[in-house]
Parts: structure tokens; C-alpha cells; sequence
């Protein structure tokens, strides 16, 4: 199943949770913070301006980006848990 967000919706999948500290303290799963990063799985087509525009999205499948903590809705595709979340709660594209 493939799952195709509508308008300015983007569907991210979040990076594995750190299990280690920096230091190497191993952290057991409640700890752990979620990840506030991922890669973006699909996109949507863009957001309707109010002159009946379609305003393309910055983003494109691929790009690993950085969001807020409690970004976003978690919905299950597949057994994967994904997330979909407006392009506004995107705060910055990582570049390599």
C-alpha cells in the first residue's frame, strides 16, 4: 500500500530512537527521546493559495529534514509507522 498525502501534507519517516548516550549509557525504550528527524517518504501536490494557485513544496522525496518534537500525526502504513504533517511544521532540509 502507498500512501499519497494531499495538498501541503508531507509523510515522513522518523529515524530510529538513540539507544545510547553519548557518553554510552545505555537507555532502555521509555528514555529514550524520539528522534526530531526523518526522511520524507512522499509529498503532496501543494498548497492552494487563495487566487486558486498551486504553490509547489520546497521538499521533495529523499530529503532528510529536521521537525518539532510533536510534529505531526503518526499514523500506521504497512506495519511502519510513518508521520504526516503540514510543510510549515518542517523547520530545515539537512544537506550533505
Amino acid at each position: 500500500m502507498k500512501i499519497r498525502p494531499l495538498h501541503d501534507r508531507v509523510v515522513v519517516r522518523r529515524k530510529d530512537e538513540e539507544t545510547t548516550t553519548a557518553s554510552g549509557i545505555v537507555l532502555p525504550g521509555s528514555a529514550a527521546e524520539k528522534p526530531s528527524q526523518g526522511e520524507v517518504v512522499a509529498v503532496g501536490t501543494g498548497r492552494i493559495m487563495d487566487n486558486g494557485d498551486v504553490r509547489p513544496l520546497a521538499l521533495k522525496e529523499g530529503d532528510i529534514v529536521v521537525f518539532g518534537q510533536y510534529s505531526g500525526n503518526t499514523v500506521k502504513v504497512d506495519g511502519e509507522e510513518l508521520l504526516i504533517m503540514s510543510e510549515s511544521e518542517i523547520f530545515g532540509v539537512l544537506e550533505s
